[in-house]
């Protein structure tokens, strides 16, 4: 099976949930990019379990760069990124494989498979395996932010709360509950906090939102078609664990406008053209436009949740009841604010390595 992102700048993932390591082998990465441990260490936090809205499981996520990486740059060779994992508990999917949990890959991938797949903590489906993803994307972090560009999340809602727009909003986490939940909005940040804890005490999940701005990029970045901005965008933000819809600029409520109040005219000049209006479409046929690249990725609420559901026995052909032991999140977005932005940054390098925009 195929885990890899890109086509000139490529990531493919190794490793899984609940064995040794997870980890990735990158290519075509630039040579000469600054490998700065601090910076690589402060991305993974962001992405850590063990908050206070999180799973309790603690990894230390140090980042070993095993090729590919020579006196704090990169060498241009190919890199192998490895993450061990030292707080893997498999005594809690003891229940696996006769007992697929609810909203879980665990019977599709033992179905694809043949019952040959790593079902434990999600195996290679699990979002441990966003580490390394998170590792590679902080490289290129301070490569983009050289060339002018800027991609930075935050959690723009959880259930029926909405955070106000990172433009909005103080420039980072304004709060303790802003810090837990990588929410920019101190009201809203203490209302969510409420709302996890409500959610977690009466032993169930709640689905969130993770907003993106994506500022910066060169007019016309992108390839037509399958790999423009958008399409190239989405797919990435997809493939994060329980995402389950991408929205660009207007998104949905695009439906219930017109032309004369979508459309963005160009300004400037024939040398800098600028579109202009309230929020214009940071990418037109695939193409970056100069304007911001609004993104809004919604995830589902945590499918593993301590209460009693019912679901088929594979041994006894019956629905029987089945509690997920273990510890897991009562809500994604505070952890998959990280995620959201190394995808962003993996896909912008990509496209740029490819269009031949900048070089190291």
């Amino acid at each position: 099976m195929q885990m890899r992102l890109g086509e000139t700048l490529r990531i493919t993932l190794r490793g899984s949930s609940h064995g040794p390591f997870v980890g990735a082998l990158v290519e075509g990465m630039p040579a000469g990019l600054k490998v700065d441990d601090d910076l690589i260490q402060a991305a993974m936090a962001l992405r850590k379990t063990g908050g206070k809205y999180s799973s309790k499981r603690k990894e230390d996520d140090i980042v070993e760069w095993r090729s590919g990486v020579l006196d704090g740059q990169t060498t241009g060779e190919t890199i192998e990124v490895h993450i061990a994992n030292a707080d893997a508990r498999e005594k809690d999917y003891s229940f696996l494989p006769d007992h697929p949990r609810p909203g879980h890959q665990d019977m599709v991938m033992m179905k694809r498979t043949k019952g040959e797949a790593d079902l434990r903590g999600g195996g290679t489906s699990s979002a441990r395996m966003t580490a390394p993803l998170v590792a590679v994307a902080a490289v290129l972090r301070s490569w983009l932010e050289a060339h002018g560009i800027k991609a930075e999340a935050h959690l723009g809602a959880i259930g029926d709360i909405e955070a106000a727009t990172m433009n909005e909003c103080p420039p980072r986490w304004d709060s303790e509950a802003c810090k837990e939940l990588r929410c920019r909005d101190p009201k809203a940040a203490a209302k969510m906090a409420q709302l996890v804890e409500k959610t977690r005490r009466s032993r169930n999940s709640i689905g969130s939102r993770v907003d993106l701005q994506v500022e910066g990029l060169p007019l016309g970045l992108g390839e037509p078609w399958f790999d423009g901005i958008e399409p190239a965008m989405a797919r990435a933000m997809m493939s994060i664990p329980a995402a389950r819809g991408v929205e660009f600029g207007h998104g949905f409520a695009a439906q219930r406008m017109h032309g004369s109040d979508h459309n963005s005219p160009w300004g400037g000049t024939s040398e800098q053209p600028m579109l202009m209006g309230e929020q214009p479409d940071g990418a037109l046929a695939g193409l970056s436009t100069g304007a911001p690249v609004h993104v809004r990725v919604a995830f589902k609420p945590p499918s593993s949740i301590p209460q009693v559901q019912h679901t088929l026995n594979l041994k006894t052909n019956q629905q029987e009841p089945l509690i997920v032991k273990g510890r897991h999140d009562p809500v994604l977005g505070p952890r998959a604010v990280a995620v959201v932005e190394a995808m962003a940054l993996l896909v912008i390098g990509d496209l740029l390595v490819r269009g031949g925009f900048c070089d190291a």
